[in-house]
Parts: C-alpha cells; structure tokens; sequence
C-alpha cells in the first residue's frame, strides 16, 4: 500500500479513469496488481523528477511501474495512446461540470523550448539558441485546458507543428471557431490552411510597443498552462519524449475535481 504522496490522486478520480488504463493489456486472470498504486507511483517520478529506480519501496517494483508507463505512452499514427484518452476524457468532464460543451469553439496556441539532456532520444538543434532542445505546442481554451498537443524537434517551425498539430487533433478541435495566436503565427498561408482543415478563423496578437512589457489579451491564459507544466521537475529539461502527456493528466487531475 502506498502511502498518501502530494502527487497522489484520490480513488474516487482514479475510477473515472480506470476503464480507459485497465484496457491497455488483456487480462488472462485476475489482476494480482493495484493499477491505481501503478498510476500513483508513475505520477510519484514524473512529479518529483526521481529516476525510475529511486521510485520508494513502497509503491510497485519499478520496473512494473515503468512497463505501463510506457504501454500507456505508446501510440501511433493512427491510435491516440492511452493518456490521451485519459486527457481528453478528464478535460471534457471538468468542461461539463463548470457548464461548457465538451468541445471548446475558441483555442489558444503557443509553443514552449525545452533543453535536451543526454540521454534525450529524439534531438533538435536550435541554430538561433545554439541550443540542442525540443518544442511543445499545446491548443489550449479559455481556462487553460489542453485540446491538441504535439511535441517536435528544435529545428521545427511554430507555423508547420501548430498545423500538423491541428491537422492531428481536427475531430476534437471541430467546433473551434477562432484561434488566438502570437505574431510567430503571422501568415496568411498559415490562417488559410487552418480555415482549410477545421473552419476557424485566425487572430495574431502583437505587441504595440516594442522594448515594453504589455500583457498580451488572453495570451496569459497558455502561459499560465506553461506554468504548470512547470510544477513536474521532470519537464524542467527533456529526458524522454514521452513526459508530457502524462504530466498534462498530473496538472488537470490534481486541478479538477470529478469525484
């Protein structure tokens, strides 16, 4: 039994994803296993920044715990893997209990850079940083809740990722009817091709003076997401392309209440 760790989430939140986790391996007989330490012990590592190894003795062995980490990380082109799931499944439920529709009409998108560690297995150079990083583009809506989500080298641009992203992400971004971006957005070949896939209209911020500080209208609502993020030391530099749905199901469960 493990013990009551901050980067717990309560039984009663775990239930309401349950279902979507335990369909990750068949089950030939009784499940000797507590999945609910299983995902409390991989929320213990991506929260403090522990090495899988130095997971307390308490919780599953690590190597248990790191085997379904990786089977829910897993996807492909075609499947979302099972954190996504569990993502989208938790954004639309605290969407429907604060009174919204499941899919959000507005979005607002932004990427963040993250160095590399050694041990990164997909690397990106950064000529204008000289810094070897990856980039995070997250969709956001109005409370900060993550809708689309893509991960790419340094060397990627915010325009082509955010399509990609979109591109990706169309059927849960389907009722969107405007995006707010920030002048790295700037294009009408970018605005056209996101009208093109999913109808919404884009709208660029930018700044009015240059060398001040302005807060930018409802750009602080993706930084604020970024900021959470920021909460998981293991996002604090890039170790393994994986880290980041998961975290993202951290933030929002630990932030919602669904019991």
């Amino acid at each position: 039994m493990c013990k009551n760790y901050p980067s717990n989430v309560s039984k009663e939140q775990f239930e309401n994803i349950k279902s979507i986790l335990e369909n990750t391996k068949k089950r030939t007989k009784p499940r000797s296993l507590d999945l609910y330490e299983v995902f409390c012990a991989v929320l213990y590592v991506l929260k403090s920044g522990c090495q899988w190894r130095m997971l307390p003795k308490n919780f599953p062995k690590w190597q248990i715990v790191y085997y379904y980490f990786q089977a829910w990380s897993k996807n492909n082109d075609k499947e979302p893997s099972v954190l996504q799931l569990v993502l989208k499944k938790i954004v639309k439920a605290f969407r429907i209990n604060n009174g919204r529709k499941e899919q959000t009409s507005f979005c607002i998108i932004d990427s963040q850079s993250v160095k590399n560690t050694d041990t990164t297995k997909n690397k990106g150079y950064d000529a204008g940083k000289k810094i070897s990083e990856i980039k995070r583009h997250i969709a956001v809506d109005s409370q900060g809740l993550p809708h689309a989500i893509y991960i790419t080298t340094a060397e990627k641009t915010d325009r082509n990722s955010a399509i990609i992203m979109i591109e990706n992400e169309k059927e849960n971004l389907s009722a969107v009817q405007k995006i707010l971006v920030d002048a790295g957005y700037t294009g009408e070949k970018f605005a056209s091709k996101i009208k093109t896939i999913i109808n919404a209209n884009v709208e660029v911020i930018k700044r009015n003076e240059l060398h001040s500080f302005v807060v930018l209208p409802k750009r602080w609502v993706v930084e604020r997401s970024f900021a959470w993020l920021e909460k998981c030391r293991r996002l604090w530099k890039n170790c393994e392309k994986k880290r980041l749905l998961c975290n993202l199901c951290i933030f929002v469960l630990q932030s919602t209440s669904l019991d």
